[in-house]
C-alpha cells in the first residue's frame, strides 16, 4: 500500500475527527497535523470522544493510523540556551506536545532541531540532545521524535547529515529518536535528489536507514544548495515530478509515510487531493494548478449562487 497523505488541519471543535475526515477527502492513506497553531501556545484539551469517533471512522477507510504523524510547533527551539527561560519553555512545551500525542494515540512527532542563533553548531547540538534526554529519558510515553532534515537557512541545525547523526548519538533513548526526510530541505541543503539511491546509501552510512520514519514530499522553488526552504507544488519546482515520484515509490521507503506540505494554490485552494491523484497515476499533469483553480471556483459559485451558476 502506498502511504501517502498531506498536512491537514486540527481545530478545537472537531480535533482528530476533523483531521481524519479532511485526509479522507483527499484520498489519503495517512496524514500529518499540528495539535494547535504551530506559531503559538494556545491548545485545547484533547477530547477522547472525538478521538474515538476518528478511530472508528478510520477503521472503515484506507487510512492506516499507525503511520499518522504530528508535527511539533515552530516556536520550539532546543538549540539555543542563552536565555534560560526560553530554553526551558521549549523543553516544557515539547513535553506537553508529547503528552498530547500520547492521548491521541500518535506514535511519531516531527521536530525541527532548532537554530543555534550564534552560539555555534557544536553547542547547539549539545543543547538539542540535552533537551531531548530531558523529555524522553525515564518517561512512560511511547512517542518517537523525528528530527527533520533542514535546508540550512540562517543558523538552522540539521542541514547536514553529520549534524543529525551527532544529535542522535547523544540521545539516551535510541528507540525513541528517528528522522524525517524533507525532499525540499535536502535539495536546498545541497543534496542531489536526482540520484536518490546514492543519497540513501550516504544516509545509511552516516545515520542509518532504520532511523527514517517519515518523508515530507515537497518540490522546491529554488535551485540545489540555495538554503532557502520554499516549497513548491509537486512537479512545478526545481526537483520535478519524475524525481519526486521515484522517491515516493522507492522500495526502501515502502512502509514509510509520505506527507505533502506543498503550498495552497493562490494561497486558498488545497492541492492535496489532485496531487495525490497525480502521484497515484505516476503521470505529471502540467494543468494541475489551473484545474484546481477552476474546480474550486466552480464549487464556490455553486455554494454561493446555486446550480444555475455552474456551466
Amino acid at each position: 500500500m502506498l502511504l501517502i497523505g498531506s498536512h491537514v488541519g486540527f481545530n478545537k471543535d472537531t480535533q482528530l475527527l476533523g483531521s481524519a475526515e479532511e485526509a479522507m477527502s483527499y484520498g489519503a492513506t495517512t496524514f500529518m497535523f499540528y495539535t494547535g497553531a504551530p506559531q503559538n501556545t494556545r491548545r485545547s484539551e484533547i477530547r477522547d470522544d472525538l478521538t474515538l469517533q476518528a478511530m472508528e471512522k478510520m477503521k472503515n477507510s484506507d487510512i492506516d493510523y499507525r503511520y499518522v504523524v504530528v508535527h511539533a510547533p515552530y516556536i520550539i527551539n532546543l538549540a539555543n540556551n542563552n536565555e534560560h527561560e526560553k530554553y526551558q519553555f521549549s523543553i516544557n512545551f515539547l513535553l506537553e506536545e508529547i503528552k498530547r500525542c500520547e492521548a491521541l494515540g500518535i506514535h511519531y512527532m516531527v521536530l525541527h532541531p532548532g537554530s543555534h542563533v550564534g552560539i555555534g553548531v557544536d553547542a547547539g547540538i549539545y543543547n538539542i540532545a540535552n533537551a531531548l534526554n530531558k523529555v524522553l529519558s525515564g518517561r512512560d510515553e511511547h512517542v518517537t521524535i523525528l528530527l527533520e532534515t533542514m535546508a540550512g537557512k540562517g543558523t538552522e541545525i540539521g542541514s547536514k547529515l553529520e549534524e543529525i547523526e551527532k544529535i542522535i548519538s547523544l540521545v539516551e533513548e535510541q528507540d525513541r529518536i528517528g528522522v524525517c526526510l524533507d525532499t525540499c530541505h535536502l535539495h536546498d541543503a545541497g543534496y542531489d535528489m536526482d540520484h536518490f539511491d546514492e543519497f540513501l546509501d550516504l544516509f545509511d552510512s552516516i545515520v542509518g536507514l532504520d532511523k527514517v520514519h517519515c518523508v515530507h514530499v515537497n518540490d522546491s522553488k529554488n535551485p540545489v544548495a540555495s538554503h532557502k526552504d520554499r516549497h513548491e507544488n509537486i512537479g512545478f519546482g526545481d526537483l520535478g515530478f519524475d524525481t519526486l515520484c521515484k522517491i515516493i515509490y522507492h522500495p526502501k521507503l515502502e512502509m514509510i509515510p509520505k506527507i505533502l506540505e506543498t503550498p495552497y494554490v493562490d494561497g486558498i485552494y488545497a492541492p492535496y487531493g489532485k496531487e495525490i491523484e497525480m502521484i497515484r497515476s505516476k503521470t505529471f499533469n502540467p494543468n494541475l494548478i489551473e484545474e484546481i483553480r477552476t474546480q474550486k471556483k466552480d464549487w464556490w459559485q455553486f455554494f454561493l449562487f446555486g446550480e444555475s451558476s455552474v456551466p
